[in-house]
Parts: C-alpha cells; structure tokens; sequence
C-alpha cells in the first residue's frame, strides 16, 4: 500500500514544508522569512500562525488535494528527554511545546502545527526524533557538578537518518552497528551510535563540546564566571546566551559562519581565518575521537555529515586526524526532511509502533 505525507521542519528564519508518497518526494520548498517578517512574532503562539499561513497558502497554490494526505509529520521540538522513534502528538506533549517549559526553540513548531493541521483533515499527527532524543548510557549523565546534569540536546534526527541509511547502504541492521556520527552546522553534535542508541552525545544546541559556526564549545568555566558578573557580554541571560550561542566559534574569530566565504578568504592568504577553521577541524576531530571510549575502539564507521560536510577540505582536515580510528563516510548537507515522513510512514505501514509521550 502507498502513503502520503506531509512533512515540516522549521528554522529560525525558514520554513522547510515537502510531499512524500513512500520514498519519493512528490514536491518540496523551503521559504526564507526575512527579519523584518520575523520582527512581530513574540511568542510560539504567533510564530505558529506566521508559518502555518505559509504553508497553506503554499499548498493551495500548488492545488494539492489534502484529504490524500495520510498522516502530517514535523520535526520534535523540546520536551522532556525520551526515546528514539516515532511519536503520535498528544495532549501532554503540545502541553509543554505550547509552554516551552523544556526550552524556547522554533522546533516546537513541529508537533504543534502537525497537529493544528492534522486535526483539521482528520489525519494522525506525528513527530520523528527529536533534538531531546535520550539513550545515553548512566555514566554519560553526570557533569563535574550535582547541580548540572548532562542535557544532550543533538540533531538526532539527522544523525539517526544518516546512520540507518549507511546500515541500508552496507546491508547490516543498524542495531547491529558502532558508529560515530558528527553533524556540523550553525551547532555540532558528536552522538557513539551503540548497536541502535546513542548512547553518548554532546549538547550541540547549547554550545557543549567542539566550536562551531556560531557556538562557543568548551570554555574555562571560572573564566565564563567572570565575564557574566563583569556584564562583559550583557546583564541578561538573553544576552549572554546570544553571546555564547550565536556569536562565539567562527562568527566570533572571523564574523561569518559561511565556509564558502572562508574557504575564499584563506584562499586569498587570510591566514587568521585558516587557522579558525583549522582549529575548528581539531576540535570537532577531538570529540569523534574521544566517543571511541563509549564503544570501546570497536568502531564500524565514522559518518560526517551537515551543512559544512560539504567542503572537501574541511572534510580532509578531519579525516586526517580520525581515519585511523574507523573508514569514515561523507553525507553533505541532511536528510531531514525524507527522514521524517519515512518515519511516519514505519507507523502508517505496521512496520513500527507509534510511541506515546
């Protein structure tokens, strides 16, 4: 039996909305909304609005007839950590997506207007791996302090999107693999995939572990303490988190986050932005190498993918210094999208269960 589907994922300034009947993309397209569009959006509330009006207006364009939908999926937002899978929205789960009690992040939108849309053709809403995914094993969930436990927040969609397509590629169950797989955009998360959970990964979202495009990664943390108290980044968390979150890593060496423009800077003898991106390369090579403790060195594969695996060079960086842990795979850009009505497709055809939040 064939199935239709409608998939979302949302960004801070766009909105990426697709078709899939079974694997193929019947139709896609992202829209970019500008700062002045985004300038008298306050709340989730609004911003849902805003980008289910996009949608619609979008599909009623395109003249697609929704009752053939089979299911409306958008990408998890920020809830309490949960297991890998596919999730029916329910009651509890828009709860705190609507109350973003686990986190402010356009994200939310996923399960939220999934089930405004849903609910309004009479079709089942669910929502595929979110960035809360939790599967990390006891030792993984303590820091250095009682206060702050580990809270990976990661883009496991991505990551698990990309490990089970080189399963499929290699022809072996994914539960039956040890992979490293690292996502490097605007954030970058490292998750040890062990035989079909992720049971160690860093908090891409919130700046832990590698610099990134925009992100600080490690920092001293007395020396974090004594730029907050001095106000050097703001008297606010708002403020400091944009310091920290959106301002730090590549943005804050060299005032891009674009690798196109640094590869053509270093190509002009900028030597400063080499050595950024260099050392970025480093950083991110240091986390995939320290997941091999998680999997005791028996690793299958090393999979990068992402925005930035698409430069060749940056990716040669990395493979130099991880090749000899594991063959390591390149997979530019992400299969979000396709990931998310193959995961509600899993329900729709038997193949899985839908979980319950």
């Amino acid at each position: 039996m064939s199935y239709k589907v409608l998939a979302m994922n949302f960004g801070s300034t766009s909105t990426k909305v697709a078709i899939y009947e079974d694997d193929k993309e019947v139709m896609i397209q992202t829209f970019r909304h500008t700062n002045e569009e985004m300038a008298n959006i306050h709340n989730m509330e609004e911003n849902a609005a805003f980008r289910k009006g996009v949608i619609m207006s979008y599909l009623n364009e395109q003249d697609v007839d929704l009752q053939q939908l089979d299911a409306i999926v958008g990408r998890g937002g920020l809830m309490r950590p949960i297991q890998g899978g596919t999730y029916i929205v329910n009651e509890e789960m828009l709860k705190d997506l609507h109350s973003c009690q686990y986190g402010y992040h356009v994200c939310n939108l996923g399960g939220i207007l999934a089930d405004e849309i849903g609910g309004e053709l009479g079709k089942p809403a669910y929502v595929v791996d979110p960035p809360v995914v939790y599967e990390v094993a006891d030792v993984a969930k303590l820091s250095g302090h009682p206060d702050f436990p580990r809270r990976p927040l990661f883009h496991a969609l991505n990551q698990k999107a990309i490990a089970k397509r080189f399963a499929e590629e290699t022809g072996r169950p994914y539960e039956s693999l040890n992979l490293i797989v690292a996502h490097m955009g605007g954030g970058t998360s490292v998750g040890a995939h062990r035989q079909g959970l992720v049971v160690d990964v860093n908090n891409g979202l919130e700046g832990e572990g590698a610099f990134t495009g925009e992100r600080c990664g490690g920092l001293t943390a007395l020396d974090v303490v004594k730029a907050t108290l001095s106000g050097q980044w703001g008297k606010t968390y708002p403020e400091i988190r944009q310091e920290l979150c959106m301002r730090s890593g590549l943005v804050g060496h060299t005032g891009t986050n674009d690798g196109r423009e640094i590869s053509r800077r270093i190509a002009e003898g900028d030597t400063k932005a080499e050595l950024a991106y260099r050392t970025m390369a480093y950083q991110v090579s240091k986390e995939i190498c320290a997941l091999a403790a998680p999997l005791k060195g028996k690793v299958d594969a090393i999979l990068l993918t992402g925005g930035f695996a698409y430069d060749k060079v940056l990716m040669g960086w990395i493979e130099e210094y991880v090749g000899y842990l594991a063959p390591v795979h390149i997979y530019p850009g992400e299969d979000e999208m396709l990931a998310l009505a193959q995961g509600a497709m899993r329900v729709l055809s038997g193949k899985e269960t839908a979980k319950v939040y």
